[in-house]
Formats: C-alpha cells, sequence, structure tokens
C-alpha cells in the first residue's frame, strides 16, 4: 500500500461524489481524479464564480476525454443556512451520493465570526461540514457507495496533534490563538471522524456493515494555496516570504498530497481508519494507514463534541 496511487482508483462510472472546496487545493486534484475516472463530482464551493473557473480548468485540462460530469454548486460551510440550501438542492436532482469528501478548510487566520456566530475555524473546518454530512446522511445511506458502502472521508491535518479541546470555551471568547484554535479543529474533524464510526457501527443491522463508512485522512505538507491565503490573512509579509519558500522545499505536490483523501475514499480501508502518508515522518509520500494521536480517540470528548455539535447546528443523525 505504501506505492499507492491514484493510479489504482477503480473506475466510479455512476458514482457521485461531493466534494467541498472543489475549487483549488487538493478538492481541485480530487475533482480532477474523480472525474476522470466517470463519476459526477459535486464541486461544493462558497464562490460559485470560482468553481466555475475550475470546472472550466478540468474540462480543458481533459481535452475533451473527461468521463466524468462536473456540477458546481454553492455552499457556504460559514452558513448553516447554505448548507441546508445546498443540502436541499442536492436532494431535488439526485438519489444518492457515493461518496462525501469533507475537504474545505480555513487555516489559522485572524479571530472572525461565521454567519451564525462560531469562531470560523471550528466553525467552518468542524462544525459546518458535521451539519452537511448529517443533512447527506438518507443520500449518503441510498447509496451504493464503493465496495458496498458509502463514504464519508474528513479531511484532517499533523496539526491536530496541537490541538486541545476546551469545552468550556469552543469558539474562543476568552482568548485565541489562531494556531491553537486551527489544531482544535482538526482535532474536532478526527473525534467527529471515528465518533460517526462507532454510531454507524451500533447502528447496524445485525452483519456488521452499517453501509456507510467514515474514514478520516490527511494530506502531509503539501503546496497549496491554503498556507498563501493563512499569509497574506496575517498581514505579515515575511510571512508570505516564510510561507513561499517552506511550501518550495518541503511541500509536496498537491497530485501526492490528495492521495490519502483517494484512497480513503475508493479503496479497500476499514472504517474508522486514519489515512496519512507514508513517507518522512508522514508528511510526505504515498498514502498508508496509521493512527492520529490519543486525543483523537477519546470517546468523552467525541461524545461531548458530538451533543454540542448537534445542539449548535440543529442537525440530528439516525445513528
Amino acid at each position: 500500500m505504501s506505492g499507492w496511487t491514484a493510479d489504482e482508483m477503480p473506475r466510479l462510472d455512476g458514482k457521485t461524489v461531493v466534494v467541498t472546496g472543489a475549487n483549488s487545493g487538493l478538492g481541485f486534484e480530487g475533482t480532477r481524479e474523480f472525474a476522470a475516472r466517470g463519476a459526477t463530482v459535486v464541486m461544493a464551493c462558497r464562490s460559485v464564480e470560482r468553481a466555475e473557473a475550475a470546472a472550466d480548468e478540468v474540462r480543458a485540462d481533459a481535452r475533451g476525454g473527461l468521463d466524468g460530469d462536473l456540477d458546481v454548486r454553492e455552499c457556504d460551510l460559514a452558513s448553516l443556512d447554505s448548507v441546508e440550501a445546498f443540502v436541499e438542492g442536492l436532494r431535488d436532482d439526485y438519489d444518492a451520493v457515493d461518496v462525501l469528501c469533507n475537504n474545505a478548510g480555513v487555516m489559522a487566520i485572524p479571530r472572525s465570526e461565521t454567519e451564525d456566530g462560531f469562531e470560523t475555524q471550528f466553525g467552518v473546518n468542524h462544525l459546518g461540514h458535521f451539519a452537511l454530512t448529517g443533512r447527506l446522511f438518507d443520500l449518503l445511506d441510498a447509496a451504493e457507495g464503493i465496495g458496498g458502502d458509502a463514504r464519508v472521508v474528513t479531511q484532517s491535518s499533523g496539526a491536530h496533534e496541537q490541538g486541545e479541546m476546551d469545552f468550556s470555551d469552543l469558539n474562543w471568547e476568552r482568548s485565541y490563538g489562531k494556531w491553537q484554535a486551527y489544531g482544535r479543529s482538526k482535532l474536532s474533524n478526527l473525534l467527529f471522524a471515528y465518533e460517526l464510526q462507532r454510531r454507524l457501527d451500533a447502528a447496524s443491522d445485525g452483519d456488521g456493515d452499517p453501509g456507510i463508512r467514515s474514514v478520516a485522512c490527511h494530506p502531509g505538507y503539501t503546496d497549496t494555496n491554503l498556507q498563501m491565503r493563512t499569509a497574506e490573512e496575517s498581514g505579515n509579509p515575511l510571512m508570505k516570504v516564510g510561507m513561499k519558500a517552506a511550501n518550495a522545499v518541503l511541500g509536496q505536490d498537491a497530485d501526492i498530497g490528495v492521495e490519502p483523501m483517494l484512497y480513503a475514499a475508493t479503496a479497500d480501508v476499514d472504517g474508522g481508519a486514519y489515512v496519512e502518508p507514508g513517507g518522512l515522518m508522514n508528511m510526505r509520500g504515498h498514502p498508508t494507514v496509521g493512527r492520529s494521536n490519543d486525543a483523537s480517540y477519546d470517546r468523552d470528548d467525541a461524545r461531548k463534541l458530538w451533543e454540542y455539535s448537534t445542539e449548535a447546528t440543529g442537525v440530528e443523525y439516525p445513528v
């Protein structure tokens, strides 16, 4: 498995894949690969204009040879109303969703709040995806999926290791550190992904197969525009220079960084797995199944986060 590449992905004809943040970085590369294998890719993006431009680029690069379809739709994870409207629109046109890639995110930005009053990194990276997954649950449950199961793939980061849960101040109202907040949001991604799988297992019909698999992944250090957006948000020109240099020296290309997400979405991997790069310090290389930090497997924290997220978003899961 350590040598797995996107060339080993199966055909995805007739499958529907939803990718958040599909217009750039890992989401863009994932969209390209899914569509090249025949999937209909729903590009769930905050900016329809940028998503349409990205879709045009994918089509142009394919030179008429694109096997799948691209469906651009607005979905702003910083707005629970936008998430709900996106899902309602999807439900009008699709009977099932085979793969959901919870990929979009923001990183280490100055403190701000979402439309619904949540700290933005926690609100977008975790709560927006929690609401999206819950609202899409019936379409996931209706799918044939990949290998018999629909997939929910949640993109985390090695930065989860610096994250700490503080349930008395999840929205950083008392104090705020942008990197600490990012780490917590990425730890929340993992607590959610593993808790979802535990709930799916508990709700299975006795055959051990709940029909949906929840898998987590992280891309390693990948050269995408996420780092440059972080630098621009900081307003510090030295940070922009540093990020650009770090990306050039340390970052791997996005077509490699996206492989853990593609593997989690299409390979025969267990629900509850954590797919990461198998190379140096798990920050580079082709995908392998590894283990996230101990805090990400804390069941009490996962339960508390689930209960908070349900109340905060108003989205109930049937598991």
